[in-house]
């Protein structure tokens, strides 16, 4: 119920009206560092101009902006809510396009074992973003079904809101490891790198953007869209361990 409530009362303060000066972005919840300093970066020079943030599973965000919450910018983790939003009429298509890429990668505590997706049925408890709103799950689910292990692992997985729940899971040892991204684990204070999924695996990783109708009309949303694809955006995306080619 608590969870519910926040939800709500965040969901409210992200759908008040936009005023001048304000542009709304809404991102997949592992860009938050990035975007958080890309952001930070362009208030430096443009001092009358605020970027909110809202930050979460691309699914969820999608549905908030299919159900009217205001937003200038979507980022999503994955291609399939960017069409989403596109077949709604919710985008301006002239301003789609791919951000960043990431790659997936198995994650959990030093002291936890893993070598690679074969020994993944050994383990007891394996963290994965719902696969049906949060892109990262979705990836791992293509991989474990590739690797021929996904009915092995059927009753092992739990599911996570987004991949940084599904990470916090492994921080904590809740879990054995954590399908997440590459960028997300590096972030992780307790975690590391068990092994990379293989490539073969899973589509590349790639985040889409766009403007969406509204954001189109404002001329703030469109000049910081346009830094999004800047050479300083670029950087930022480089430092937190994103892939900009």
């Amino acid at each position: 119920m608590l969870k519910r409530l926040l939800f709500t009362a965040l969901f409210l303060l992200f759908a008040l009206p936009s005023h001048a000066g304000e542009v709304r972005l809404s991102a997949a919840a592992s860009l938050r560092e990035a975007v958080d300093e890309i952001c930070a970066r362009y208030a430096q020079a443009h001092k009358g101009v605020t970027v909110l943030t809202n930050y979460g599973a691309s699914g969820m965000l999608a549905k908030q902006v299919e159900n009217g919450a205001p937003a200038d910018i979507f980022i999503s983790a994955s291609d399939e809510w960017l069409d989403y939003l596109k077949a709604k009429g919710r985008l301006d298509p002239a301003s789609i396009g791919t951000f960043a890429y990431n790659s997936l990668v198995f994650a959990g505590r030093g002291d936890r074992k893993g070598a690679g997706m074969r020994d993944l049925p050994a383990l007891s408890r394996i963290a994965i973003g719902s696969p049906k709103s949060v892109p990262a799950g979705e990836y791992a689910m293509e991989a474990m079904r590739k690797a021929g292990i996904a009915g092995q692992l059927e009753k092992k997985l739990v599911p996570a809101r987004d991949v940084r729940e599904a990470l916090m899971y492994a921080e904590r040892g809740e879990v054995d490891g954590a399908f997440v991204y590459r960028t997300d684990a590096l972030q992780g204070k307790r975690v590391t790198i068990l092994f990379s999924v293989p490539p073969e695996l899973y589509r590349r990783i790639s985040y889409p953007m766009a403007l969406t109708v509204a954001g189109a009309r404002n001329g703030e949303a469109a000049e910081f869209y346009r830094y999004l694809r800047s050479g300083e955006a670029r950087s930022a995306l480089a430092k937190f361990g994103f892939e900009v080619r």
